[in-house]
């Protein structure tokens, strides 16, 4: 079995800042890094530059389609693929990306939830890329992070309301540092989230019609009062469960996660994984 590069398959199929730096020119590069970490406005040349570079990184790749990916007031994320390709003269087709398609995008909004903010006939939501989330490819789509927004710019996502919390820290940060005799040019806030999950037998998953309705258990025996299970936790992790981590580690380091903790939970077939808070 061929054992995996770790620093080389970290952040392969993500167009972070090591890519752009690479492929990018240095103007279009330094101009895209000024809309990044100081909220300067986005220039369109360097839009469709970006795009560019972005459509043949991912081409490269065995990409074929692209989608806005953003986060509805649904629970879930959303997307709507777009191919690449587009017809030519001669009858075969060429791969085209705009910095128009990356910038924006219309996926109508109707059957979004929106917390009452229009009627469904008024519907109209708009997807706007945001540059401070690298791009990147999940199942041979180029995944591009987007806000989604009314026309009004009413927050229609999770990622909306976030972003603008990050612009007040950032501006309200700066004030206090400078305060103190520190001139930052921007100050970034980060978190470090943890999943806790539960690895069940596909075959014991499909007799239990609350786990297969719900995704929960709704019914079961009471569990024991004491510690009965502590051998679980923090225990050493059996072999099958160890396979499946080393899969979702390898798939979390392809898209740049800093997946670097994992245990058994307290729960028997109960597990977790965590990352790092990163600061900058």
């Amino acid at each position: 079995m061929k054992k995996l590069d770790v620093p080389e398959t970290y952040g392969s199929m993500v167009f972070d800042d090591k890519v752009m730096r690479a492929r990018l020119s240095v103007d279009v590069y330094n101009s895209l890094r000024k809309t990044i970490d100081e909220n300067a406005k986005l220039d369109v040349k360097v839009a469709d530059a970006v795009a560019t570079e972005m459509r043949d990184w991912a081409v490269e790749k065995g990409v074929t389609h692209f989608t806005h990916w953003f986060q509805p007031l649904t629970g879930v994320t959303a997307e709507k693929h777009d191919s690449f390709i587009c017809p030519s003269p001669d009858g075969g087709v060429i791969m085209e990306f705009s910095g128009k398609e990356l910038i924006k995008g219309e996926p109508d909004a109707s059957s979004f939830p929106s917390g009452g903010l229009r009627a469904t006939f008024e519907a109209r939501g708009y997807t706007a890329w945001d540059p401070t989330s690298y791009a990147f490819i999940k199942d041979h789509t180029l995944c591009i992070p987007t806000a989604f927004c009314s026309y009004s710019g009413d927050a229609l996502d999770k990622k909306t309301p976030l972003l603008r919390s990050m612009q007040a820290l950032n501006r309200q940060a700066k004030r206090i540092l400078k305060l103190f005799g520190k001139d930052a040019k921007y100050v970034r806030t980060s978190v470090g989230p943890e999943q806790e999950y539960f690895l069940i037998d596909k075959e014991v998953f499909e007799k239990r019609p609350d786990l297969v309705y719900t995704g929960r258990t709704l019914f079961g025996a009471m569990p024991p009062k004491g510690q009965e299970l502590d051998d679980h936790y923090f225990g050493v992790i059996k072999p099958r469960v160890t396979a499946y981590m080393e899969d979702l580690n390898n798939e979390l380091w392809k898209l740049g996660i800093l997946a670097k903790t994992e245990h058994n939970e307290v729960a028997p077939a109960q597990h977790e994984m965590w990352l790092p808070i990163i600061t900058s």
